[in-house]
């Protein structure tokens, strides 16, 4: 058997379900378990829709909230016929799960209600695809991932309890096989014993494919996107990108270490563990070859580019010129544990320690009020970081033109820099 994984922008208008539909059509008497992501932007406009919550703008969350349900509804009004009245009857119960707590006040963390409304958008897409794949004559099955991933309640980056993940797959998941050529299901979210909703994190459906992939020991992970291959760069950032056809594990972790978007972090250990080999495809022209990941050595490969933008550099220093000492190091740690901070550079010097973290202001705030305690905190925010892989002096002067450099550092393989634009 198979894993399918689409991506938001595979999903996102009714021509694009209907290629996504033709791909699998392709496959329907295969064994096929199919992950699929929100539709488009809607996780983006789910976000607003919970800060608007948060800030006790109920009027302003359940506008947007209309809105995100009006476009779902007209998607399915446009794909389907005979299963519309049953899809939305589905979608409306959804619907329904979120505006109960958006009629609430919010009593708990922020990233608790993140996840509660942020994690309905791939419960809609998957409702509306499987609906008009059934509609369509290629048979599945829609299945709650949240009744498979038991995960802890680390919100936003929750941790998946593997053991009783598997078990679950294998009371609920290969039984439906043996029914269902096809299984639906929707990524990037979970649940925690208590059935509150998770999220595993930005990008997280590449990671529950691999999860799937490596329970079901399948034949290999297909990731379709909007993308001819792996690229060397990120294309919407960069215009002179170069397609790389074959990639290893390790390198692929190394690229999603430092911030590239093409493959969440977490989604190679699980397919290494059992050498199953992961496909990046072009949902728009799936003729094409694109990029295959495996356990093999390559060689030769281009400049490897991650830009991660909107950084904020963190300066901390001892207040009477004595030694930032491993007490005071320890403690800036704890409190990244506890914010759920994960630095993109560090660098501690001897009366210093400077850090560069993504732009989250609630955080940052707590970050430095808790520091302010034992350290004099400078922040620094619109910075970039730049990591380049198999790095030329070529690629360095041409990527940091135009750009102060205020932090770098360097082994024989990476390069990255902290860059300021020049006024």
């Amino acid at each position: 058997m198979k894993v399918f994984k689409f991506g938001g922008a595979s999903v996102s208008s009714v021509e694009r379900i209907k290629g996504v539909g033709e791909i699998v059509r392709q496959h329907q008497n295969e064994q096929l378990l199919i992950v699929i992501s929100a539709m488009g932007k809607t996780t983006n406009a789910l976000e607003k829709v919970n800060e608007a919550f948060f800030n006790r703008d109920k009027e302003t969350a359940l506008q947007l909230f209309d809105e995100i349900k009006k476009h779902h509804l007209d998607i399915a009004k446009y794909l389907l016929v005979t299963n519309y009245l049953s899809c939305e009857t589905q979608l409306r119960d959804f619907f329904t799960e979120v505006e109960w707590l958006l009629h609430d006040e919010p009593v708990r963390e922020h990233d608790y209600y993140y996840d509660q409304i942020v994690c309905s958008g791939e419960l809609f897409s998957t409702c509306i695809v499987s609906a008009y794949l059934n509609e369509a004559g290629i048979t599945n099955k829609w299945v709650d991932v949240r009744d498979i991933f038991r995960t802890n309640d680390d919100f936003r980056n929750a941790a998946i309890d593997y053991d009783f993940t598997q078990n679950k797959v294998n009371e609920i998941i290969k039984p439906l096989f043996q029914e269902y050529k096809m299984i639906i299901t929707q990524g990037f979210i979970g649940s925690t014993d208590e059935n509150e909703s998770t999220t595993l994190g930005r990008e997280g459906s590449d990671y529950t494919g691999a999860v799937f992939a490596n329970m079901l020991e399948a034949e290999s992970l297909t990731i379709w996107k909007d993308v001819t291959s792996v690229m060397n760069s990120d294309p919407k950032q960069f215009a002179d990108t170069i397609s790389i056809p074959e990639l290893n594990y390790n390198e692929t972790i190394e690229m999603a270490f430092y911030g590239a978007q093409v493959i969440h972090p977490n989604t190679i250990k699980p397919l290494q563990n059992k050498h199953i080999p992961m496909y990046v495809k072009c949902f728009l022209d799936a003729t094409l070859p694109g990029t295959v990941i495996h356990n093999n050595p390559v060689h030769q490969l281009p400049p490897v580019i991650v830009l991660k933008e909107k950084q904020v550099l963190v300066k901390a220093g001892s207040r009477d010129f004595s030694f930032v000492g491993e007490h005071d190091v320890r403690h800036l740690y704890q409190l990244f544990e506890d914010l759920h901070i994960k630095p993109t550079l560090t660098q501690i010097g001897a009366i210093s320690f400077t850090c560069v973290l993504d732009d989250w202001p609630e955080k940052i705030e707590k970050l430095a009020f808790g520091a302010s305690a034992f350290l004099d905190i400078q922040i620094t925010r619109g910075l970039s970081v730049l990591t380049i892989r198999h790095y030329t002096e070529e690629a360095i002067n041409k990527l940091t033109k135009g750009k102060r450099i205020l932090l770098r550092q360097q082994t024989p393989e990476t390069i990255q820099m902290l860059l300021e634009d020049i006024n």
